[in-house]
C-alpha cells in the first residue's frame, strides 16, 4: 500500500514564542533520546511546565505551545505529556478527577416545511443522569461525583479551556449539580433531513482516594443505553430525530481525542453506507479512492477524502471530507477508512500517493477523484 503524505500544515519552528520553542525542543530531544532515562528528563520538563500553566489557569499560553508545534510527531508528544500532567494529583489522601463523557449525536429533520428544530443541550434532568451512572457503577463504582447540566462542544474542553475546567476541584462546594454558568451549552440546529453527526461532551468531576483510576474502563457498560434514553428525552424536539451514542468517560485530553475519532468514524459510516447503497442500486459496484488534500478550511489545513464513483456514470460521484486533527496519526485515519470499505465489501479501493489540491482547477469545485480519471495514476495504488 502507498503511504499517504500528511496534508496538514505545520508552522516553522522559528515562529514559536521562546517559552513554546523550549518545550518543542524538549519534545524533539525526547523523541531522539537513545535511552529511556534521557527521554524521561525531557518529558518531566515538559510535564512540569504544563502542570504550572494548568495551576495558573493560563490556557492562552498553553494553547500557543500547541498551535506553534512544528510537526505531527512533536504535537503528539506534547499531547501525551499534557495528558500526563492533567492526570497528576496532589499529594493528599483524596484526589479530584475531572472527566468528560463524549457523546456522538446523530440528528435528522423529519420535514422540510417545518421550522428547523434546535436542541438546547441544556439538561434539566441532570440528577437523573447522575443517579443512573451511580446505579450502574459507571465510574468504577464511585458515588461521589457531580455533572454539569449542559452538553458542550469540543472547543469547551480543548487546550485553551482545559486549565479552567481542571480548577473546578479547587472551588467545589459539595453540591451534586453544577450551575449552567460553569460551561455554556452548545445548541444543535437540526436543519437537514439527511442525518448529521455532532459531537458533545457531558463534563463532570469525582472525588476518590488518591491512586484510584476511576476512568480505567474503556468500554461502555450497562449504563450506556439507559443514559442514551435519558439524554434523548432531555433533548427531544418536535420535528427532529435524535440518536445518542455515549462513549466511555475519560480525562479531558483523552476524551477530546476519542470523541473526535468517534464522530469522524460514525460520519464516515453514514456516508459510505448511504452512498454505496445508492450506487449499487443504480450503476453497480463503486470504485473507492482515498486521497490527501490541502484545505484552508480544514481543522489543521489538510484532510483526507473518500471518493466513490463508477465508470458507468462518472457524474454520480460522491465524496466525504474526512477531518485530520493535529493530534491524529494520519495512517490511523487511513486505516479506519480502509477497514470501513472492507466491511462494506468494496472490492476496488485505491490509495493515492502525495498531497493534492483542495479544488479542481477547471471547475473550482472540491477535488474528488472519479473512476475515469484514475488511468493517470500508476496501477500499484490499488489496495487489495
Amino acid at each position: 500500500m502507498n503511504s499517504i503524505v500528511d496534508p496538514r500544515v505545520w508552522p516553522p519552528a522559528a515562529a514559536a514564542e521562546p517559552y513554546a520553542g523550549a518545550l518543542h525542543r524538549h519534545a524533539e530531544k525526547s523523541l531522539a533520546a537513545p535511552t529511556l532515562a534521557e527521554a524521561a528528563q525531557h518529558n518531566d520538563a515538559i510535564a512540569d511546565a504544563f502542570r504550572a500553566l494548568i495551576a495558573k489557569q493560563d490556557g492562552a499560553k498553553l494553547s500557543k505551545i500547541f498551535e506553534s508545534a512544528p510537526s505531527a510527531a512533536n504535537y503528539r508528544h506534547l499531547w501525551r505529556e499534557l495528558a500526563r500532567a492533567e492526570a497528576a494529583s496532589e499529594d493528599t489522601a483524596m484526589a479530584m478527577t475531572v472527566f468528560a463523557l463524549p457523546l456522538t449525536i446523530v440528528t435528522g429533520r423529519e420535514r422540510d416545511d417545518d421550522v428547523a428544530p434546535t436542541l438546547s443541550c441544556i439538561l434539566s434532568n441532570i440528577s437523573e443522569s447522575a443517579a443512573l451512572l451511580r446505579e450502574h457503577g459507571a465510574l468504577f463504582g464511585n458515588q461521589t461525583f457531580a455533572l454539569a447540566n449542559t452538553l458542550v462542544a469540543a472547543d469547551a474542553i480543548d487546550v485553551n479551556n482545559l486549565p479552567s475546567i481542571c480548577a473546578w476541584g479547587e472551588s467545589r462546594d459539595g453540591s451534586d449539580v453544577m450551575t449552567p454558568r460553569d460551561l455554556s451549552p452548545a445548541p444543535i440546529v437540526v436543519d437537514q433531513r439527511d442525518a448529521r453527526v455532532h459531537l458533545r461532551f457531558l463534563v463532570g468531576m469525582a472525588i476518590a482516594a488518591r491512586g484510584v483510576d476511576l476512568l480505567a474502563d474503556d468500554s461502555v457498560g450497562k449504563w450506556g443505553m439507559p443514559l442514551a434514553r435519558v439524554l434523548g428525552a432531555a433533548l427531544a424536539q418536535r420535528g427532529a430525530t435524535v440518536l445518542i451514542l455515549p462513549h466511555a468517560p475519560k480525562r479531558l485530553c483523552v476524551a477530546l481525542q476519542q470523541g473526535r475519532a468517534a464522530q469522524r468514524e460514525v460520519s464516515a459510516q453514514l456516508f459510505a453506507s448511504n452512498a454505496i447503497r445508492k450506487m449499487r442500486a443504480s450503476v453497480g459496484e463503486p470504485i473507492a479512492v482515498v486521497s490527501a488534500h490541502h484545505a484552508v478550511d480544514a481543522p489543521a489545513g489538510g484532510e483526507l477524502r473518500l471518493s466513490l464513483s463508477s465508470v458507468f456514470d462518472p457524474a454520480q460521484a460522491e465524496g466525504f471530507r474526512c477531518p485530520l486533527y493535529r493530534a491524529d496519526q494520519t495512517s490511523d485515519v487511513v486505516n479506519m477508512l480502509l477497514a470501513l470499505l472492507q466491511d462494506c465489501r468494496v472490492g476496488d479501493v485505491r490509495v493515492l500517493p502525495g498531497v493534492h489540491p483542495d479544488r479542481n482547477s477547471t471547475t473550482g469545485l472540491r477535488l474528488l477523484f472519479k473512476a475515469g480519471a484514475l488511468a493517470d495514476f500508476p496501477s500499484n495504488v490499488t489496495v487489495q
